[in-house]
């Protein structure tokens, strides 16, 4: 599991400090409050995502009943870069408010972001000497590839369930160890090759950076080369989108077909929802209510030059890191073996501290429940008990 217990502290203190920064400058009361909630939003985000992905990371490190090997490593690179969202991007970005925040009484950036309008003049918001802009742009980059390795990440996800259900013959043979290991390599490499010109500085950068305000986030100026910010949208986000839509939608359509034809599922109520929709409806929805807001933002601000006003900013800025939150129940959490697993881990770790009254019991029955699942000589479904339900389970 993550060390959370010092980034907690850390960011506990970023907030305390940014209650008090800018208070004894030029920034009006307003500007002072909205800034101590947009830090204490960050705060909260960063830990709910930071402990769930750390809780999934503990569990899903050693075998989980039903889940084959490829399973598991996929969806522990999901987990990692989501964790990588609060471990990374949160503590680096607050640390750049809290220095612009000491600086806004010599340099004013409070007033470039608001009102929906490009930062006039744009140095208002460029790092000053406080600021460096190699920080900023490392911050930039960082957070962009990270963004970008949990989008290729939700992919990935999605590519090795359609090839589970839609090829469980042939599953071994596509997925192996070699091809799963390159799969998480791109995911992962693919947005920090794609974004290395960000890390450029000096005359050979090709994008601009800058310190958003409204959002307390680095970021690429992405006006300053719409080309390059919209070839950016298309080679990271169009991908992953399409992979994320069309698998999930195929494996919807397919378990609604199988429900039709299966005659053990025609006894179920009519009232009830159909079970794979109750799963895969979500991960479509959540996918593009956390990423297309912000995709939108990118595209708006390269193509016109202006800014969306800051609350709206802030919202679509930082809805990705949320669903590094939403990832760990749609996921995880819903799957039955791995609340089994959680349990039973739960129980070991707490085990010493009940005393000597703790009986063996439990975990015998979960040793039990494994050896059921995976029978020696057969390889364990490879996705299904993941994907969906029981009910849909025995369809596909």
């Amino acid at each position: 599991m993550p060390p959370w217990p010092p980034l907690l502290l850390a960011l506990l203190v970023a907030s305390c400090v940014a209650r008090q920064g800018g208070g004894g400058g030029g920034e009006a009361p307003h500007e002072v409050r909205s800034r101590a909630l947009k830090v204490g939003i960050i705060c909260a985000l960063g830990a709910l995502v930071m402990l769930s992905n750390g809780a999934v990371l503990a569990v899903a490190a050693s075998a989980v009943s039903g889940w084959s090997r490829s399973s598991r490593l996929v969806l522990l690179s999901l987990a990692a870069a989501d964790a990588a969202l609060a471990l990374l991007v949160v503590p680096l970005n607050l640390y750049g408010g809290l220095v612009q925040a000491a600086a806004e009484p010599r340099g004013g950036v409070a007033a470039s972001t608001g009102g929906g309008r490009a930062a006039a003049p744009r140095e208002a918001e460029a790092p000053g000497a406080a600021y460096p802009e190699a920080y900023c742009r490392a911050v930039a980059y960082v957070t962009s590839s990270v963004f970008g390795a949990a989008l290729f990440s939700l992919a990935v996800v999605s590519l090795e369930r359609y090839i589970a259900v839609f090829f469980p013959l042939r599953y071994g043979c596509l997925l192996r160890p070699r091809r799963v290991a390159l799969l998480i390599a791109a995911a992962w490499l693919g947005p920090a090759l794609l974004l290395l010109p960000v890390a450029l500085p000096g005359r050979a950068a090709v994008l601009r950076v800058r310190f958003s305000s409204a959002a307390l986030l680095c970021e690429p100026d992405y006006a300053s080369n719409a080309a390059y910010s919209t070839l950016l949208a298309a080679a990271i986000f169009c991908p992953a989108a399409a992979t994320v839509t069309f698998a999930n939608l195929r494996l919807w359509q397919a378990a609604r077909s199988q429900r039709r034809r299966g005659a053990g599922l025609r006894r179920l109520r009519p009232r009830r929802l159909d079970a794979a929709s109750r799963v895969l409806a979500p991960v479509v929805i959540a996918f593009y209510v956390c990423w297309a807001p912000c995709m939108g933002t990118i595209l708006y601000n390269a193509l016109t030059g202006d800014r969306v006003p800051e609350w709206v900013e802030f919202v679509a800025l930082w809805l990705p890191i949320g669903s590094g939150f939403l990832n760990c129940f749609v996921y995880f959490w819903t799957n039955r073996s791995f609340r089994h697993k959680w349990q039973r881990l739960t129980r070991e770790l707490c085990g010493p501290c009940r005393g000597a009254g703790g009986q063996p019991g439990p975990c015998t029955l979960s040793a039990t429940v494994e050896r059921r699942d995976g029978q020696p000589g057969f390889s364990p479904e490879p996705s299904a008990s993941i994907l969906l339900p029981p009910e849909a389970r025995t369809a596909l």
